[in-house]
């Protein structure tokens, strides 16, 4: 598992956490509200019905003693009848008010119905007895009876609501505790998983970068954890793959470069040794023949040193070009025929068109390719062998070629031949060198924008091919001013 994707699920499974919890708070809340609600429209219900039962019974109180003779006191004593039973209708609205279901509703029914009744009775004086006692003791007994049942209903809806406030409370008191004990574990989880499956890893890692940088090349860093660290600890295992690599080519490189020293220099030593004193007299024809060694292990000094200083500059970004506008056809004319010149072990032939090739380069450094293309050719082939160099134009490309007969290049060692200090096994056996000179070819027609490619078969040649930008002749007689050097990087 990658560490996005822990952290993403990581994530997503506390996103569900926290809203479960709040689902739970708000779920918790609204029960407690409405709770709340009915525990105080009960509480408020029991209120109004005892205040209606004292009423009522003041009411009949008040009813049942005699008037007075003071006509000032019989007024008052009308008058607070007249204020309770102007209080019933509010006291019933109060009470209708607070009543949520039918059972409440009805039994306010029969209360308003029998305080009715009570009222209409007390109003009527043919209903009363000599004694002045009311008929009407059953409509006050059963409002009063009514008023009972409500009360207690109201006290069975306030215990029914508590206890499912008590019951509510235990539930998220568990569902509290559930979800801590979850993120807890949750939490612990993502800790060990860090510790086990991402710090150990990263601490691998940093442990073999602290050694390979203490000179134990052969470090590795263990491939382990999430995939972020498994390709950061691929990634450190290629480079320090590759600087060993690098680091033995290196030495490699230098040991090639004593070995191929040390042939011409023993040349040399053997051909000023010829003039020793104490030796015999020299022959015009063997003066002739060590000039000719002479001449030949200089070149092949020069031409070792002058790629190591190209590939030297390359590197560095200071290989400048100075290009101008030339006919492909003349540079490769110029190196054949100096070849023609000094190699008569081979057919050197040149095929070019009738028409101009035109190309906007730097002619040493084209010439340069040119002569180690031609150089290798016939360096990798049998003597008598024919080596064809041809310059031809193809749509808007300039293409020079050298084909030779020679030893060929394997599909396996085709990749890695423009590489630096590289060579194919069958070249380092059949010819001296270190390996620079396609590496910088390659690199001076990449700074021209063109590409370089091989076609190759073991035992059937190689053919070379530069590929650059074809000039027309209108491009070529357009007047512009001198390009500056173009640095080569």
């Amino acid at each position: 598992m990658s560490l996005r994707a822990f952290f993403s699920v990581t994530l997503g499974a506390l996103t569900v956490i926290t809203l479960l919890a709040a689902a739970s708070l708000v779920g918790l809340t609204t029960v407690l509200a409405r709770t709340a609600g009915t525990l105080g429209d009960s509480l408020e219900g029991v209120r109004l019905a005892e205040e209606l039962e004292v009423d009522l019974l003041s009411h009949a109180r008040m009813s049942t003693t005699p008037t007075a003779r003071d006509p000032s006191e019989g007024e008052e004593h009308d008058r607070s009848l007249q204020e309770l039973e102007a209080e019933f209708p509010r006291q019933l609205a109060g009470l209708a008010a607070t009543a949520t279901t039918d059972a409440e509703k009805h039994l306010l029914e029969e209360v308003g119905v029998h305080i009715d009744t009570y009222l209409a009775a007390q109003r009527a004086p043919h209903l009363r007895s000599s004694t002045g006692d009311p008929r009407v003791e059953p409509s006050l007994d059963s409002a009063l009876e009514s008023l009972e049942r409500l009360i207690q209903l109201n006290v069975n809806e306030a215990q029914a609501a508590r206890d499912q406030a008590a019951q509510w409370d235990a539930t998220a008191n568990i569902a509290g505790l559930s979800l801590s004990a979850l993120m807890l574990v949750s939490l612990v989880g993502v800790i060990l998983w860090l510790r086990r499956f991402a710090l150990r890893p990263v601490a691998d890692i940093s442990h073999a970068i602290r050694r390979f940088s203490s000179d134990r090349k052969n470090t590795r860093a263990p491939e382990s954890g999430p995939t972020e660290l498994r390709e950061m600890a691929r990634t450190f295992n290629e480079m320090a793959n590759h600087l060993t690599h690098q680091q033995e080519q290196q030495l490699a490189f230098l040991a090639g470069v004593a070995h191929e020293l040390r042939n011409p220099l023993s040349a040399l030593k053997l051909s000023t040794a010829i003039a020793d004193p104490g030796r015999a007299p020299l022959t015009p024809e063997r003066m002739q023949r060590t000039l000719a060694l002479v001449r030949r292990q200089v070149a092949r000094l020069d031409r070792m040193v002058g790629d190591l200083l190209d590939a030297t500059r390359i590197e560095a970004g200071r290989l400048e070009l100075q290009p101008e506008v030339r006919d492909a056809r003349e540079l490769a004319r110029a190196v054949v025929e100096l070849y023609q010149s000094g190699d008569p072990g081979h057919v050197l032939r040149l095929s070019v068109p009738e028409e101009p090739v035109l190309v906007r380069a730097d002619p040493s450094r084209l010439e340069q390719v040119l002569h180690n293309l031609v150089s290798n050719a016939l360096k990798y082939s049998p003597s008598g062998s024919r080596v064809d160099v041809s310059v031809l134009s193809q749509g808007e490309e300039a293409i020079l070629a050298v084909a030779d007969q020679g030893i060929g290049i394997p599909v396996e060692e085709r990749r890695q031949l423009f590489t630096p200090f590289q060579r194919a096994g069958n070249a380092r056996q059949r010819a001296p060198g270190v390996g620079l000179g396609l590496s910088v070819a390659r690199r001076i027609v990449e700074a021209h924008g063109g590409r370089i490619d091989v076609e190759s078969e073991p035992g059937q040649g190689s053919t070379f091919r530069v590929h650059l930008a074809l000039l027309s002749p209108t491009e070529a007689r357009s007047p512009r001013t001198e390009a500056p050097p173009v640095p080569v990087h």
